[in-house]
């Protein structure tokens, strides 16, 4: 646009000049020594302009003649950042579509040129992964972070991720431990480190990380809530193995309330309680978990534990059946107390009404035993016929006559 203006203000003032000098041309006279020029002043003018347009552009070429080595540079920069972006983008669509050894060779070939090195080398260590190529997958990740020093979460999470997947849980841990310490507080290095610790069952860990989760919102509260359970219930159990019943106890104590009002944990406490003859501490707090909501299952369990009291367990589920009369599992753990505290009438009696409503091979045993107890050798066998037949599926009938 420049060149264009001056060429048109130079052609304007030569039609200007010409009018001017057109009728009186003027007359100029130049001595130098024994030299002497002697000319028309509009001719001298001329001169001297077409001499200006001649300089002024071997100079322009001159300047155009040294940009030009910086033009070409910029024109091949540009060259390889499109032919990088292209091989980017080829890349991805190649580790999307599963074709790994073509995703690998066409993210890494023009990485150094591309505009994102960090996603060239994270994407290529992801097909290095999918191929088995561990060695290389590393390799990658230490250039990704040599392209962009300050990107330790970005390279350690994916690191992590890849690590997980292929099952190398240790170096997982390793690397999960080296991001918390330098960066604690960042949501999905705690969801990862939580996802870690329940694959390796490292339960006492994972409630330790459990406050700073919730802190951080690094789940969402329903699955917070049902994670935190798990790990109570896991811990509960591992207990049990371990025949501690002071770490059990201890650890009921520690749970958070909503929890020991969880119906799912108070049924494995309880069995634990059970299981290591602590019935005497599994009787309360079963009763007044019953006492919250009807659980068959902690009736169930009611009706086997030995508390202090047998008489008062007795009482207490009688209670209960003046409001559920023809629950069969509370009929069948009163059954249950009845034989415990040697009350045979009441035992037979609700034993009988358990089995008319629902008949249990269970059931049938326990009133067997009761009947032999009793001496009633005939109707003893009865039941323990009802209850084979029930549990083999059998009718105990002849079959018919071929």
């Amino acid at each position: 646009m420049k060149p264009l203006f001056l060429a048109l203000l130079t052609l304007a003032l030569g039609v200007v000049l010409g009018l001017v000098f057109l009728n009186e041309p003027g007359y100029v006279l130049i001595g130098y020594g024994q030299w002497s020029v002697e000319t028309s002043l509009s001719l001298l003018l001329f001169g001297l302009l077409l001499g200006f347009i001649v300089l002024y552009a071997l100079l322009r070429l001159l300047a155009g003649a040294r940009r030009t080595p910086r033009r070409l540079r910029a024109w091949r920069g540009r060259r390889r950042a499109l032919r990088a972006r292209h091989s980017l983008n080829q890349g991805l669509l190649a580790l999307s579509e599963g074709d790994w050894p073509r995703a690998e060779r066409l993210l890494t070939q023009h990485a150094d040129d591309s505009e994102s090195p960090l996603l060239n080398y994270i994407a290529a260590a992801r097909a290095a992964q999918y191929q088995g190529a561990d060695a290389r997958r590393d390799q990658y990740l230490r250039l990704a972070h040599q392209a962009m020093p300050n990107s330790d979460v970005a390279v350690g999470l994916t690191q992590a991720d890849l690590q997980f997947s292929h099952q190398q849980m240790e170096q997982a841990l390793a690397t999960l431990t080296h991001l918390r310490s330098i960066a604690p507080r960042h949501a999905y290095v705690l969801k990862m480190l939580a996802r870690l610790y329940q694959r390796l069952g490292d339960w006492e860990r994972l409630r330790e990380l459990l406050p700073e989760l919730r802190k951080r919102r690094a789940l969402p509260e329903p699955a917070l809530d049902e994670l935190e359970e798990t790990v109570y219930r896991a811990l509960l159990e591992g207990s049990v193995r371990q025949h501690d019943a002071a770490a059990l106890q201890q650890l009921w104590g520690q749970l958070p309330r909503r929890l020991r009002q969880d119906n799912d944990l108070v049924l494995v406490y309880g069995r634990a309680l059970h299981h290591l003859e602590l019935d005497p501490a599994a009787e309360p707090v079963l009763r007044e978990a019953i006492r919250r909501q009807r659980d068959e299952r902690l009736l169930d369990l009611y009706g086997r534990v030995r508390g202090e009291n047998l008489g008062m367990q007795l009482s207490q589920l009688e209670e209960w059946l003046k409001e559920q009369p023809r629950n069969p599992v509370l009929l069948q753990a009163a059954g249950r107390l009845a034989i415990l505290n040697r009350l045979w009438g009441k035992a037979r009696s609700y034993l009988e009404a358990a089995l008319e409503i629902q008949p249990t091979v269970e059931g049938y045993q326990l009133l067997g035993s009761l009947l032999e107890e009793l001496e009633e050798p005939d109707e003893a066998a009865v039941c323990f016929r009802k209850g084979m037949q029930l549990a083999t599926g059998e009718t105990g009938r002849l079959p018919a006559p071929g």
